[in-house]
């Protein structure tokens, strides 16, 4: 029963108007009105949504504003910045480059880039193109030295050598962004072409993604833009546009969810494209396909009990729900958050991009959606997520005023305050200037 169901709410989302065709059917009775009271709830400006099924975009919309306090609508055209899961864009254009036996997976990283060096010099030597997309380096820091430095990407690769490991080589999962800045310089060295021109070339032009972009740089001018929102001592506030380039293969693509939604297309046919081949089937299924386990975490365990593994393949997390396997990703930066997500046999994909990064707003709707289109019994995922997430807030304050009130008291610091002002240099992360004020 629970098949027939399934097969018959596919039958009618097929049927529904594809975007631009004229007014769009809500996919899921319900739908605008769930997300636009969780927009309210989650306290979040805008979001937009694309709905795949098969090789048709069937739903794309979007909701709420660009900018709080101003008028401009999100629409499906809107652009934000996607984040992390720029990096299975990345793992793609790795995987064309070994169609085309420029490369192989597991060839040695200093194959490709004679330079790179990383703390231990025996990880070094034996890590793989395969070791820089599955996050299993042993590193887990070194994020500052890109994040709001002037840093190039040249320079980031430089100085992570400097960084000592957290764990044993290949031991455990530990999520690393400057590994993904090396796999753009592998694909540099093997294609000859600067990675920000390859997934241009290779990527977005095949698949129409018109507006889709590397760089804040390339906003200027352009029009319907997302602004990005953060937390300013518990306030809402508008942010600037963070220029990461230093770390493009990791996470500074720009698009909007219904360009997205082509890339999740070309997913979900295993690498063809309106009948034209992108990526052999080969690459599609070892970029899905388990190369590291990551610990489920307590929360996930409570709220998603049906999900009994996580595991990361070449830029996709791989979880099991509702015993479908779901490949995902999330992206988050300064006042932006993205989550791309796909049932690949059911043939279906979903992206929800939202203004406004402190939220959990689009784990909900992932699960609501999914819900719906597999006929699972409704659950109120937002209500469940926010409840969780004030809860977790509150544990957070109240044991940072018990960590206030257990202080000693009347303590004085060693020396004067300006005794430590003054600059300090670090190997990895460079000068840092400590100044008194107030």
């Amino acid at each position: 029963m629970r098949i027939h169901r399934l097969v018959l709410s596919l039958l009618v989302l097929v049927c529904l108007v594809a975007p631009g065709a004229g007014a769009q059917n809500e996919p899921i009775k319900g739908l605008d009105a769930y997300i636009t009271k969780a927009l309210k709830d989650w306290n979040a400006p805008g979001l937009a949504l694309a709905i795949v099924k098969g090789d048709k975009v069937i739903y794309a919309k979007g909701y709420g504003v660009r900018e709080m306090g101003k008028p401009d609508p999100v629409n499906e055209h809107t652009l934000f910045a996607i984040a992390s899961t720029t990096k299975a864009m990345t793992a793609a254009c790795v995987g064309m480059l070994v169609d085309e036996g420029k490369l192989k997976w597991d060839d040695p990283v200093t194959k490709h880039l004679p330079g790179f060096q990383l703390f231990d010099p025996y990880v070094t030597r034996e890590l793989t193109v395969r070791d820089l997309l599955t996050h299993r380096s042993g590193l887990s820091r070194g994020d500052m030295i890109w994040y709001a430095s002037e840093y190039d990407r040249k320079e980031v690769l430089r100085r992570i050598r400097f960084v000592e490991p957290t764990w044993s080589f290949r031991s455990r999962y530990g999520y690393q962004n400057i590994m993904y800045v090396a796999a753009g310089g592998v694909i540099e060295s093997a294609s000859g072409k600067t990675w920000d021109d390859f997934i241009a070339e290779r990527l977005f032009t095949p698949l129409g993604m018109k507006r889709s972009n590397t760089s804040t740089s390339k906003l200027a001018g352009m029009d319907n833009v997302a602004t990005p929102h953060g937390y300013d001592e518990g306030v809402l506030t508008t942010m600037k546009w963070r220029n990461f380039d230093n770390v493009g293969p990791a996470g500074s693509v720009n698009s909007s969810a219904y360009e997205m939604a082509q890339w999740v297309r070309l997913n979900l046919n295993k690498g063809e494209y309106e009948g034209k081949r992108i990526l052999s089937e080969k690459v599609v299924e070892e970029m899905q396909s388990p190369q590291t386990i990551i610990r489920l975490d307590s929360l996930t365990q409570a709220l998603t009990p049906s999900t009994h593994f996580l595991l990361y393949g070449f830029g996709w997390t791989l979880m099991d729900y509702q015993g479908r396997k779901v490949v995902r990703h999330d992206g988050a930066l300064d006042g932006m958050r993205t989550r791309v997500a796909m049932l690949p046999e059911e043939k279906i994909g979903i992206v929800l991009i939202t203004n406004q990064n402190r939220t959990q707003i689009l784990t909900a709707m992932m699960f609501r959606i999914f819900d719906a289109l597999l006929n699972v019994k409704a659950r109120d995922w937002s209500a469940e997520w926010l409840k969780s997430v004030k809860d977790q807030e509150q544990r957070s304050k109240e044991a940072e005023q018990k960590k206030i009130a257990e202080r000693v008291k009347d303590t004085k610091p060693s020396l004067a305050m300006e005794k430590y002002a003054g600059a300090y240099e670090n190997e990895i992360y460079g000068t840092m200037k400590v100044t008194v004020e107030n």
